[in-house]
């Protein structure tokens, strides 16, 4: 069983260890995912080079064997616009994407997926979709989408479109000055209304396939101009749930089984989620919560934790790696690694003693990083659950390295 001890440290029972030993697998088996519709593979670290080559696999299998064909992942719409048009028909330049890409993708572990869904495509008639989930770049695509269809569907209103447009309209194609500009504006409320107007406008007119694309498009501009606008501590729930919205919208739009490729902290069924960042904490509710009440048993949650290694600790892969130790006790990471396993795959849902319920159960801290910080090694992870909450599928790795430059 689970006890507290002096110390405020979570001892665990010696037969938790041996249950998850006895249960391990090499993969992910096709009853792990059974009738799933959304699938959340998480990481606990971005720019791992074998936690990224693990989803990968499991990516493969989703494709190959259980039809999945869409990859949803943690980036902007209208960069994945671009990746999407790529990995359909060959169009564009993957080198030049890659660029596009945000700077947590730009490595060789994620030039690898892209490739091979091309690859896969050219071969298959039934082909695997790209899509981004997020808003944070939200590039003038989205804006010329919007006036296109305005302009087609309802000329008249094209003064009035233009009229919203025009003092919202990125100031920048680099997402980070746009971004720069924009925090750097005093009153924001103007903006948010011109991006409201052009929302509005757009979903009056009349509905079809295209109306709802180009809604779509408007959503990702009043998203990007009210989520900068709120305090840093309300960011986390915006973007979760409008995560989550567009994913559904997406599934929804074409019918298709998703892969979602994003950060634990985001696929984790998990309410509530508090999430801590060197020391400092913010609760949100992650979009794997929202996907798990809407879909029920059919979004099915894998987490890839690790033990210990090496992690780059500036924006990019190989830059001054550092190594990462072992997670202090009373973290889910240590007994996970306390198995001693290379590498494993557990189903938390398969039959367990009570001992083991218990520890599934209980509140638990799971140890990831978004930037490394070795003086804070400890200081990062996410808490407000359990493991059973967050996860049906937990894969380990005991050792991680940094992910591989472009």
């Amino acid at each position: 069983m689970v006890r507290l001890l002096m110390a405020g440290v979570l001892a665990v029972d010696p037969h938790v260890v041996d249950w998850i030993d006895k249960n391990a697998q090499q993969q992910v088996t096709r009853e792990a995912i059974g009738a799933a519709t959304v699938v959340g593979l998480g990481e606990s670290s971005h720019g791992t080079h074998e936690e990224a080559t693990i989803k990968f696999g499991v990516l493969r299998f989703l494709v190959e064997e259980m039809g999945f064909r869409s990859i949803a992942w943690e980036e902007d719409w209208t960069t994945s616009v671009r990746v999407n048009r790529y990995v359909l028909t060959g169009e564009g330049d993957l080198d030049a994407l890659m660029g596009e890409l945000t700077t947590t993708w730009r490595n060789r572990e994620v030039r690898d997926v892209l490739a091979w869904l091309r690859a896969y495509n050219a071969g298959h008639d039934d082909k695997v979709r790209f899509v981004g989930v997020e808003y944070y770049a939200t590039r003038s695509l989205a804006y010329d989408a919007v006036s296109s269809y305005v302009t087609e569907a309802a000329p008249q209103r094209l003064g009035e479109l233009r009229r919203h447009l025009r003092p919202i309209r990125p100031r920048h194609e680099d997402a980070g000055a746009n971004l720069r500009w924009y925090m750097g504006v005093t009153d924001k409320r103007p903006y948010i209304r011109h991006a409201r107007a052009v929302y509005e406008l757009v979903e009056g007119l009349p509905g079809n396939d295209r109306q709802r694309l180009a809604l779509h498009h408007a959503r990702q501009i009043l998203s990007w101009y009210e989520a900068f606008s709120l305090p840093f501590e309300d960011v986390y729930a915006y973007r979760d749930a409008r995560a989550a919205e567009n994913l559904r919208w997406w599934q929804r739009r074409t019918g298709d089984k998703v892969a979602y490729w994003a950060a634990s902290a985001h696929t984790a069924a998990a309410p509530g989620l508090r999430m801590v960042l060197g020391g400092e904490a913010v609760a949100f509710d992650s979009a794997g919560s929202y996907l798990r009440r809407w879909y029920g048993d059919r979004y099915r949650s894998i987490g890839v934790l690790f033990d210990h290694g090496r992690l780059s600790t500036g924006d990019g892969c190989g830059v001054a790696p550092a190594p990462v130790p072992r997670p202090d006790p009373g973290f889910a990471n240590r007994v996970f690694g306390d198995v001693g396993r290379a590498q494993y795959v557990v189903d938390l849902r398969a039959k367990a003693p009570e001992a083991v319920r218990e520890w599934l159960r209980a509140p638990a801290k799971v140890r990831g990083y978004s930037d490394y910080v070795p003086a804070a090694a400890q200081k990062s992870y996410m808490e407000g659950g359990s493991l059973a909450q967050w996860f049906d599928v937990v894969i380990h790795r005991q050792v991680i390295t940094p992910c591989t430059p472009l």
